[in-house]
């Protein structure tokens, strides 16, 4: 994964904005604060998916797409279609 040192330090960021999400409940602060912290921790998890999606289709699909594998092809775009249904994409 070319992007693996950028994911990792984005999730650790995203870890402690949780972390940091969990002391305001538990301080009882202000709920439109919580939930703006929680609006931007989805925005960063949207951000980290985007890249891993990035390198995925840099990597393996672009591989699977090359080659002369037609099954293997198939395979990769059920993939990404069944990522993007889920996510409610499409």
């Amino acid at each position: 994964m070319q992007d693996k040192e950028k994911i990792i330090r984005r999730l650790k960021s995203i870890e402690g904005h949780i972390r940091g999400i969990q002391k305001m409940v538990e301080e009882d602060k202000y709920c439109i604060d919580i939930i703006k912290q929680i609006l931007a921790v989805k925005s960063a998890v949207d951000k980290v998916s985007a890249l891993i999606l990035k390198s995925h289709l840099e990597s393996c699909v672009t591989k699977a797409i090359k080659s002369n594998k037609q099954p293997e092809k198939e395979r990769v775009i059920a993939e990404l279609l069944d990522v993007f249904e889920t996510s409610g994409k499409i």
